[in-house]
């Protein structure tokens, strides 16, 4: 069986190698690449891969890509397609885990390292498919040469005399059997802020804003309630999925679904229902158009 894959990397030159390297194992198959977040959002949603090779930490900023890709399939996808994360820095390997990707590569990427990632990869194919079992899974996927070729070629039919009766007998292929999972209707991201034991579940429209307190993070809601995270805005900025939020200062990361007024002139962003506003810097102008363009683009009229 053929396992697809779609490479998401904002520096083409890497998407090129990753494809050149992959395409060594004749069992994956090269669907697309992507280079920022909403085109990779976009071909995952439309190919729905068995695998994804995901760039986590960009250096086109612009491409807003990160691990909060993750958390956007999950929105829409009842079954969502392993991910390899490729970058250059180990930094972000421990953040990654938590979303359980199946590996974490550095670049420049290393055959043999490669090799280990696809037999995870493998290996968690088959976890999710119980009682199928893969022998020799790595003539599965290493790349054979001509003379191994021929010689399955010549396995595969088998010409067998019962009782002056010729018999052909041809290997059965088994398909792997689809994995029906119930339907979940689309819901909001639910954020769970975590310490010592205490868990507490926040759905993410409740959110108005993130304030950043040294190195933790005021989470603001629109009941008034404040909650605290020990976290960094700097690691919400990574998390967190930027269809909904989006960093317009050092200090302030907004839920652009409570955005009631932007005034660029004097560089503030307006909360519903209140008479909460925050400011935006320069440097983050931006993600603040960004957000202008993503409100218009919504059921809008502009008079």
């Amino acid at each position: 069986m053929s396992h697809t894959f779609i490479i998401i990397d904002d520096n083409q030159e890497d998407v090129t190698k990753t494809q050149a390297i992959a395409e060594r194992f004749r069992n994956l198959s090269f669907l697309a690449s992507a280079n920022n977040y909403d085109d990779g959002v976009n071909l995952i949603l439309e190919h729905q891969p068995h695998l994804v090779f995901l760039e986590i930490d960009p250096s086109d900023k612009k491409s807003n890509l990160s691990l909060s890709l993750i958390n956007e399939l999950y929105r829409y996808l009842r079954t969502v397609p392993k991910i390899i994360v490729t970058t250059t820095k180990k930094d972000l390997a421990y953040d990654a885990l938590q979303y359980e990707v199946v590996d974490y590569l550095l670049k420049p990427l290393n055959i043999n390292d490669f090799r280990k990632s696809i037999l995870k990869f493998d290996r968690a194919i088959q976890s999710d498919l119980p009682h199928m079992e893969v022998k020799n899974p790595v003539a599965t996927y290493e790349v054979l040469d001509e003379a191994e070729e021929m010689a399955i070629q010549q396995e595969e039919e088998v010409d067998v005399n019962v009782n002056d009766i010729e018999v052909k007998i041809t290997p059965i292929t088994f398909e792997k059997p689809t994995v029906v999972q119930p339907q979940q209707p689309d819901q909001s991201l639910v954020i769970c802020v975590k310490s010592y034991g205490d868990y507490r579940y926040i759905d993410s429209e409740d959110i108005l804003y993130f304030e950043a307190d040294n190195n933790s993070t005021d989470i603001h809601l629109n009941n008034g309630e404040m909650i605290t995270a020990f976290k960094t805005l700097k690691h919400f900025e990574t998390v967190l999925p930027t269809t909904q939020f989006l960093r317009i200062h050092n200090s302030y990361i907004i839920n652009i679904n409570q955005v009631s007024r932007i005034h660029t002139g004097n560089t503030v962003c307006y909360i519903k229902n209140s008479t909460t506003k925050l400011p935006f810097s320069k440097s983050y102008k931006e993600n603040v158009d960004l957000i202008i363009s993503r409100i218009a683009g919504g059921n809008y009229l502009e008079i």
